[in-house]
């Protein structure tokens, strides 16, 4: 079973050659999913940094893509090991992503509201691997994010479901031990570790903020 307990989204907005950095540190410190997202890259540019993502993960922990199967399945057939893909409401559905990805793939689906984890629910088992629960924090990353769940919501949101519920979105150190506690069964950023001086002790601190949740 994957580890889900801290995943590092990629951030668009940092230089790809620095974002590999990233990538390697935070790895090499202890993230456990890493989820390269990028919603302005070309299909050309998000195929390519999907390869070399891959190489510089390595097998060292999950990889998935955000949004794109298509760049999944290419990189894929490239023999990339890209262990899935996250989805959101609005992208191809999710069963279609598990049927051409097979069981052994990671999916994610956001769910943001009790709806979409209705949704959820009525999928056929094993369908979805984990919900991204959120936003917990407004975030500049995400300007077209829901009403901010914080922590409360989050946890009446992942109580409703049996399905691991992911949280994610303005997520700092600072929120991660209670939101383990609301039960979380991980918790995704992207600035805390992106936009840190030094990615590694970011996340050398948010898994020291995650145990203590335990």
């Amino acid at each position: 079973m994957t580890d889900l307990s801290l995943h590092l989204v990629t951030d668009h907005r940092v230089p790809f050659d620095r974002l590999r950095d990233i990538v390697d540190q935070a790895v090499a410190a202890g993230v456990t999913v890493v989820q390269l997202r990028d919603k302005i890259a070309t299909g050309a540019e998000l195929f390519a940094r999907t390869l070399d993502l891959a190489d510089v993960v390595a097998g060292r922990c999950a990889f998935v893509v955000d949004d794109r199967l298509d760049v999944v399945l290419a990189a894929r057939d490239r023999g990339a090991r890209v262990d899935g893909i996250h989805l959101g409401q609005s992208d191809l559905p999710v069963d279609a992503a598990r049927a051409l990805l097979g069981a052994d793939a990671l999916v994610g689906w956001t769910a943001n509201t009790p709806s979409h984890l209705a949704a959820a629910a009525a999928l056929p088992k094993g369908t979805v691997d984990y919900l991204g629960v959120g936003v917990i924090r407004a975030t500049a990353t995400k300007p077209d994010h829901p009403q901010p769940l914080g922590v409360a919501g989050f946890a009446e949101l992942a109580a409703s479901t049996d399905l691991p519920c992911v949280a994610i979105g303005g997520i700092d150190v600072d929120d991660v031990t209670a939101l383990r506690a609301a039960g979380a069964a991980g918790v995704a950023v992207v600035s805390a570790v992106c936009a840190a001086d030094d990615p590694g002790a970011a996340v050398g601190a948010l898994t020291a903020a995650w145990g203590a949740g335990a």
